[in-house]
């Protein structure tokens, strides 16, 4: 029980800092969760859980105010909500520490974007066959690492040139997609702790709407993010220590 109560307290509290910088606290929690002794793949699936719990309410929230341009994000849902199952399938075949070290290179790039902020586009691609691509590739990779992907998503359309407001509102309309895809892939072959699942959910839904309350109040995002960033950072160099010690 007291386990229980420590993963609720820093799922709630991740989920208050993430939700503050616009961002799922996923990525953070399910290698918090492992170095507390979960198991990694459960780990990644109460992850896809939390994740799923907190995004879908925004996405809901989008479609009923008509911010989704389904042009956009039909092609990238679609694929990701195909290929991230098999990128969670594909995961009971890999070396765990293999997806733990593609984990660590994941959690380092997150970092990263938030850190440095956005860059310049590389070019400016409105071809649907890109978003399909796109679609793809994160899709398998969110499935793979057990995350949303909304953390790989965002800075890789942003050097696609795509609209920051277009791609924030796609990020929360497909994250559902990926993480929900994923978790009932990962629940078809994991003995999953229904308990955990459902604290950890409870805690993210209301500490990610107590972090967007929050984020109305003018606070500096670009600390908030920092503050994210060096997380990452300290959980990318624990693992980086695993492998190298």
């Amino acid at each position: 029980m007291n386990d229980y109560l420590l993963y609720g307290i820093i799922t709630f509290l991740l989920s208050i800092l993430f939700s503050m910088g616009g961002a799922g606290s996923g990525v953070a929690l399910i290698p918090v969760l492992n170095f507390l002794g979960v198991d990694f793949t459960v780990a990644k699936a109460v992850g896809l859980f939390a994740g799923a719990s907190t995004t879908i309410t925004s996405s809901i929230m989008n479609i009923k105010r008509k911010a989704v341009e389904y042009a956009f994000v039909l092609p990238i849902a679609s694929m990701m909500l195909l290929f991230a199952p098999l990128g969670a399938y594909s995961s009971s075949f890999i070396d765990e520490e293999i997806v733990k070290f593609f984990f660590m290179l994941m959690l380092f790039y997150s970092a990263t974007m938030m850190m440095f902020g956005k860059k310049k586009a590389l070019f400016h691609s409105k071809s649907k066959v890109t978003l399909f691509v796109v679609g793809a590739v994160v899709g398998f990779l969110a499935g793979l690492l057990g995350v949303g992907g909304g953390n790989i998503l965002i800075p890789l359309l942003a050097l696609l040139g795509f609209e920051p407001k277009k791609v924030a509102v796609a990020v929360s309309f497909v994250v559902p997609f990926s993480a929900l895809g994923s978790f009932f892939t990962y629940a078809s072959y994991v003995e999953l702790d229904w308990v955990l699942l459902s604290i950890v959910a409870f805690a993210a839904i209301v500490g990610g709407y107590i972090g967007n309350y929050l984020m109305h109040f003018k606070l500096d995002q670009k600390q908030i993010k920092k503050l994210m960033a060096l997380i990452l950072y300290g959980l990318a160099l624990k693992l980086l220590f695993h492998f190298v010690f």
